[in-house]
């Protein structure tokens, strides 16, 4: 095997990780802090490129598409707080719910057509797969390190304002939120909008890096970000203590899992066989802190002094 391609791969593998770790940021908000399994991932995975590119394609300002693109992820998020507040639907239900929804209309903000190429050299994109090899600011890892450095920056600051914090309280403790007077219905909306809020970003990104947005592209996502959230508690969990190092372990992760995945797709697997690894990857990582938290049950630490 030759390690040059490996090599050659890496950046590719990088950028698109840290891409990847944005969207795991956002799956991170609601598997950790929230404590909701919210699926919708899947879908507004694909709604903030399909917003982002159309809009693009329709004349319209890249950053101003970018925010409409990120409204869009949340509103995403919105439609689910309310199956799961409003209807009592249970959370995992209404992600499922939504996520079905979106795949009806992802095609018709994209025309009905299973995907829509953008061109780098006809419009302005953040970021581009060609120049993941070029040595200057036009880089997507430079420029994906500064957004995912800026995003950390201000959900650092949220969390640790009133409302955000209201947040944290109501996926550690909700029926003491309650008691406290915390309106726990809307803290859970909010927070499930800035998940896909930040989802629909990452989509964005990803949509301008590959040049095209397809109606599938997050199929699997939120395996992915789950894959990020619990490699980074596996490797970080006892190194990293502050929040803002905890949600740059998530990116880490997805950095990691990306890098895994091509070393393996180097080895000679069929890319036919990816999500079956990427799942295997995750029951792993899942099963670590079981099989560590067994093998010290069995083998107690044996020291110290024991009474007569």
């Amino acid at each position: 095997m030759n390690l040059a391609v490996l090599l050659n791969a890496l950046p590719g593998a990088v950028a698109q990780g840290l891409i990847w770790g944005i969207m795991s940021i956002g799956v991170y908000i609601t598997y950790k802090v929230l404590d909701l399994a919210d699926l919708t991932v899947d879908g507004s995975m694909a709604t903030g490129g399909a917003v982002c590119v159309m809009l693009i394609l329709n004349g319209w300002n890249l950053w101003l598409a970018l925010l409409c693109a990120i409204v869009a992820g949340m509103l995403t998020g919105l439609l689910t707080g309310l199956f799961h507040t409003a209807m009592g639907i249970p959370a995992i239900l209404s992600g499922i719910l939504t996520q079905l929804s979106l795949y009806s209309l992802n095609l018709a903000i994209m025309d009905f057509k299973a995907n829509q190429g953008i061109n780098v050299t006809k419009y302005q994109l953040i970021v581009s797969q060609r120049n993941v090899r070029n040595v200057d600011l036009s880089n997507p890892i430079v420029i994906t390190l500064v957004i995912l450095a800026l995003l950390i920056g201000v959900l650092y600051w949220f969390f640790g304002t009133e409302t955000g914090c209201s947040l944290r309280a109501t996926g550690a403790n909700e029926a003491m939120c309650r008691a406290q007077g915390i309106n726990t219905k809307k803290t859970k909306i909010l927070g499930l909008m800035i998940s896909n809020g930040i989802v629909a970003l990452s989509s964005a990104m990803l949509a301008h890096y590959q040049g095209f947005v397809d109606v599938n592209m997050g199929r699997g996502a939120i395996v992915i970000g789950l894959a990020a959230v619990i490699i980074s508690e596996v490797i970080f969990g006892k190194l990293f203590r502050n929040f803002a190092l905890k949600l740059l372990a998530v990116a880490i992760g997805a950095v990691l899992y990306f890098i895994v995945i091509q070393i393996v797709l180097w080895l000679g697997l069929n890319t036919n066989l990816l999500k079956l690894l990427s799942a295997l990857i995750v029951a792993v990582f899942l099963a670590i802190p079981f099989w560590k938290a067994n093998f010290s049950a069995k083998h107690p630490h044996k020291g110290g002094r024991t009474n007569a």
